[in-house]
């Protein structure tokens, strides 16, 4: 049975391998502080979205995370939102989306957080890099995404950071599935056992230890979906962007 159960995954979703069965759907907590670059964005004291540290002062993370008129605090260093006695919060000074998105669109969802100071890097709080001009993740790669998002679709939020691993879709696959959203230049798409939910957007889909793209959004009715497999914003196609702003050459 579990070798029939295996061979109709793979041909529903082809071109991929898996590890061993994990994820943030159901549950895989994060070792604490093994991702000191997260943060969490909240409202109201409420964790709202991901994001993670790519310089001292500016956080990336989803465009689709912030609208006009939103206050949004940036917690660093934590693993369990529950104890806020062990991690710091941070104002936004300035609020950055790409000028090219749109709030109910899908594309160019990416946006820079300004600190209202330098976080102090430590144990707990760390960057993570970004791809080098040129570079992109390839199909089949072996990755990574976390968060603090939802356990199943309309599931609890949990207080402690999950992880998955994920796999890069082939661009054609991510079109097939996703025609006429997908756009290669832009995006990537990825699906494994595990994935985001609600909740998780705006965080990191890392491969090695670079982050290559920002969750995004996903099937409208199912997390992690085999048919509709998770999307993210393919940092590469925003380099300049993302330099100009940080002052990072």
């Amino acid at each position: 049975m579990t070798i029939i159960s295996l061979l109709l995954l793979v041909s529903l979703v082809p071109h991929l391998t898996f590890t061993a069965r994990v994820g943030i759907e159901g549950g895989t907590e994060a070792k604490p502080h093994s991702r000191p670059y997260m943060v969490s964005l909240q409202k109201h004291s409420q964790h709202s979205c991901g994001g993670f540290l790519i310089t001292e002062e500016f956080v990336l993370t989803a465009a689709h995370c912030w609208k006009k008129g939103d206050v949004i605090r940036v917690v660093t260093g934590a693993h369990d939102l529950s104890k806020n006695s062990i991690y710091n919060s941070f104002k936004v000074e300035s609020y950055i989306p790409h000028a090219e998105f749109k709030l109910n669109s899908d594309r160019n969802d990416i946006m820079l957080l300004k600190l209202n100071r330098k976080v102090r890097l430590s144990y707990n709080v760390g960057l993570i890099s970004l791809p080098k001009d040129g570079e992109d993740a390839e199909a089949d790669t072996l990755c990574s995404v976390a968060g603090w998002g939802d356990l199943w679709k309309k599931g609890p939020e949990t207080d402690r950071l999950m992880e998955a691993e994920t796999v890069i879709v082939n661009d054609a696959e991510c079109e097939r599935r996703w025609e006429p959203l997908y756009k290669a230049s832009k995006m990537i798409c990825a699906y494994g056992h595990g994935g985001t939910c609600n909740g998780d957007s705006g965080g990191p889909l890392v491969c090695g230890d670079t982050a290559v793209g920002i969750t995004s959004f996903g099937d409208r009715y199912l997390c992690n979906s085999r048919l509709r497999p998770n999307m993210f914003t393919r940092i590469s196609a925003y380099l300049p962007w993302i330099q100009n702003i940080t002052g990072n050459v």
